[in-house]
């Protein structure tokens, strides 16, 4: 079983930057694929950003080139780093983790879920 927490969210102003972790315990997820989903009011989930197991990322349209996921295999965490934020980047960011290690953006796939940070870009 994989406990994983999220932290980091707040209140930012446009084209600022955030660093969001999400730690995880029970077991080393190493070798398991994760991914940071968003959702925000009135809309359904969304995929973000993926990290395979081989190191190999993944990123939505509306966030390529702005925002960057790693992960630190020795404090079994995991990070997104968001940059150049904007409005509709508002959404509570949760991180997810699957033991298959392949990349997907579908959430239905991911067994492990954190409670989720709260991301509010506004001026």
């Amino acid at each position: 079983q994989v406990q994983l927490v999220e932290s980091g969210g707040g209140l930012v102003q446009p084209g600022t930057s955030l660093r969001l972790s999400c730690v995880a315990s029970g077991r080393s997820i190493s070798g398991d694929a994760v991914a940071w989903f968003r959702q925000a009011p009135g809309k359904d989930r969304e995929f973000v950003s993926g990290l395979d197991w081989n190191s190999r990322t993944y990123y939505a349209d509306s966030v390529k080139g702005r925002f960057a996921i790693s992960r630190d295999n020795f404090v079994n965490t995991v990070y997104l780093q968001m940059n150049s934020l904007k409005p509709e980047d508002t959404a509570v960011y949760n991180c997810a983790s699957r033991e298959r290690g392949y990349y997907s953006s579908d959430s239905k796939n991911y067994e492990y879920w954190g409670q989720g940070t709260q991301v509010t870009v506004s001026s």
